[in-house]
């Protein structure tokens, strides 16, 4: 491996796309992409990625710093763009494929991708896009028909032809991500394949990944979780990754009983789904080395069952803004203390500060920032966001948290989040953590709710777990003793579920929205009652 210093340059020749290419020169025919019957050995992979990136190079539109828009499942076809993205110095703008047609429509206005792919699923939901949107060329990874060009087409047409590609270097952007909008609308992250190479590092070093490793890809890559964690530091460890397409149990589990998989990464949602299968109990897990949780703040008690199920579980945080890796525990630390998300990653520094930004002392909230050569370059086309997101080159996460002695990390909750009730700081996520733990729920999130008297009360609203009964009191008597009477619910709301993103975080806007309306409706029921 060439060294690179910690200012993240690299010789000018180089990119990411050079990951596949000396892995293929290296150990051609060791396995890197297995997806549902398919399998790419590492030569197959740099061949599907030299010639995606000959065929996009002769589109005179193609030029570095365009867009390529992806939408679809998890697919070997969506690594293969990654890979010829990084060799052209092209963009790759991979879809939630969950999103209702205005929000992509939304997207890639603002975005204006040359080239959109998608898969057949996904097809008709593009063309009623059509008018709303810059028109972009159309490729599709099915059988093609009017006004798609095929994928597979495009690769084979290729023959011997060579199209000179542009120099491309480690500084080029690569990765332009949406963010979730739990707490508003979503803004382009941008990423530089020199983020994703550090990121790879401190995945390296959180996982000790070697070539042997084999990483099960769980989550959707349209997310820089399922796509940054494990998923491209496998294969820039020469690993093998193998894809749901979509995670289901029984795909998960098939795949620990039929593949000596050594690396996954889930998010609690998921977790508790897979807890709820029979074959929980009866899997064998011994094959893991480590398996990832994050996306959100895990409930401990989850994360406890977990571990005692012989689960190697460890937490990792962070932020599409950081590629996501800034922080994370090991198996070990995370078995001692399931409430810490640890400590900041190889390459990465962590502050906490308060509203004037100065640190705060131990054990004492404050915002989380994060620098290092893993965090974006800025927000899409939006100069003051950019600019509003940093302080001195640090990156304002929006996460409050603590840390102790020993520098280990706890999140508390988003600073939009925290409420503010009798003059009290309140952070939901320690209130959802006792919560967690009544027996009586399923899932439960906090947030507030505006009152004359206090300013705000705190709400929680939670989904009752079935068969058992819905019980306001009882939750409210299970608070007492566990945390301090301000931080007590003064209502609690009953929902049939928690509305969630793609990446199972609780999308808190639209909690208090349903908490908002349902107090309407609450108080229009008095006063007719008057």
């Amino acid at each position: 491996m060439v060294a690179a210093g910690p200012t993240g340059d690299r010789p000018p020749d180089m990119n990411l796309s050079d990951w596949i290419g000396r892995h293929a020169a290296l150990r051609p025919n060791a396995p890197a992409v297995i997806c549902e019957g398919r399998s790419f050995s590492y030569a197959q992979l740099w061949s599907a990625v030299t010639a995606l990136s000959d065929a996009m190079a002769d589109d005179p539109n193609m030029r570095p710093g365009a867009r390529v828009a992806y939408l679809g499942y998890n697919s070997p076809e969506l690594l293969m763009l990654v890979f010829a993205c990084a060799r052209l110095g092209c963009i790759v703008l991979p879809l939630n494929w969950r999103m209702a047609p205005p929000e992509h429509a939304a997207i890639l206005r603002h975005a204006r991708p040359s080239i959109l792919i998608a898969e057949p699923e996904f097809t008709t939901h593009v063309e009623s896009l059509l008018d709303d949107i810059p028109r972009p060329r159309l490729i599709g990874t099915g059988r093609a028909h009017p006004p798609w060009e095929s994928f597979a087409e495009l690769i084979a047409d290729r023959g011997d032809r060579q199209t000179p590609c542009p120099e491309t270097t480690y500084a080029a952007p690569l990765l332009l991500c949406y963010t979730s909008g739990t707490t508003g609308a979503p803004k382009g992250a941008l990423l530089s394949q020199d983020a994703l190479f550090w990121n790879a590092v401190n995945s390296t070093v959180l996982h000790d990944l070697t070539s042997t490793d084999h990483v099960l890809t769980v989550l959707p890559m349209f997310h820089v979780g399922g796509l940054n964690i494990q998923t491209l530091p496998a294969l820039h460890a020469g690993a093998t990754v193998t894809l749901l397409r979509r995670f289901t149990p029984d795909a998960f589990f098939h795949c620990l009983d039929q593949q000596s998989v050594s690396l996954t990464l889930l998010v609690p949602t998921v977790l508790h789904a897979l807890m709820q299968d029979p074959r929980w109990q009866t899997t064998d897990f011994s094959g893991l080395r480590s398996v990832g949780i994050g996306s959100t703040t895990a409930p401990e008690s989850l994360i406890r069952a977990a571990t005692l199920r012989g689960l190697p579980l460890y937490q990792v945080y962070g932020a599409t803004e950081t590629c996501p890796i800034a922080a994370h525990t090991t198996p070990e630390e995370t078995g001692r203390n399931p409430r810490t998300t640890g400590r900041a990653a190889m390459h990465c520094e962590v502050r906490l500060v308060d509203g004037q930004n100065q640190e705060v002392p131990a054990d004492t909230p404050g915002e989380i920032l994060v620098r290092g050569p893993n965090v974006f370059s800025g927000y899409w086309n939006d100069a003051a966001a950019t600019a509003a997101a940093f302080t001195a080159g640090w990156f304002h996460t929006g996460d409050i948290g603590y840390r102790d002695a020993e520098d280990f990390i706890y999140v508390v909750g988003r600073s939009k989040d925290m409420i503010i009730s009798g003059g009290e700081n309140v952070y939901p996520a320690a209130i959802e953590n006792v919560l967690s733990e009544y027996q009586d729920l399923a899932e439960v999130t906090v947030v507030g709710r505006p009152d004359d008297y206090w300013g705000e009360i705190v709400v929680a609203v939670a989904v009752a777990r079935a068969g058992h009964p819905r019980d306001p009191e009882k939750i409210l008597e299970w608070c007492c003793g566990r945390i301090a009477r301000y931080e007590h619910p003064r209502e609690v709301l009953y929902v049939d579920a928690l509305p969630r993103n793609a990446m199972g975080k609780v999308i808190k806007d639209q909690v208090r929205r349903m908490v908002a309306e349902r107090a309407k409706d609450c108080i229009a029921l008095a006063n007719r009652s008057t």
